[in-house]
């Protein structure tokens, strides 16, 4: 059997659970980053300098990039959704039991005060 945690502890290991969980979240940002850093000379690079008197055209590294970036996002994205919905269900929960405790707390301190 399961020893019985503390109000606080579970308060506490729920806020833990709940930074690794953003923490994660993190991670593939940066690693969504870190992607197009590596690839952006590679799209800059396929822009032709100036030829027969035209300048480059920005726009098209531009469109490039942020195609590049749709593709790299929505490779991870099944997995960003699952933490965000995750994140939500632990914020939902330290909620609660932050509303519990306080609310217990009012109550034990005002049945003391009696």
């Amino acid at each position: 059997m399961a020893p019985v945690m503390s109000p606080e502890t579970q308060l506490s290991r729920m806020e833990d659970a709940r930074r690794q969980t953003q923490k994660q979240l993190q991670i593939i940002d940066r690693q969504i980053t870190r992607r197009m850093t590596a690839i952006l000379p590679q799209i800059a690079r396929r822009q032709s300098g100036y030829r027969r008197g035209k300048a480059p055209d920005g726009r098209t590294v531009l469109e490039r990039y942020r195609a590049n970036l749709a593709g790299l996002t929505a490779e991870r994205q099944p997995e960003v959704d699952a933490l965000s919905r995750k994140l939500a269900r632990q914020d939902a929960a330290i909620t609660e039991l932050r509303d519990r405790l306080s609310s217990a707390g009012l109550h034990q301190s005002a049945g003391r005060e009696d």
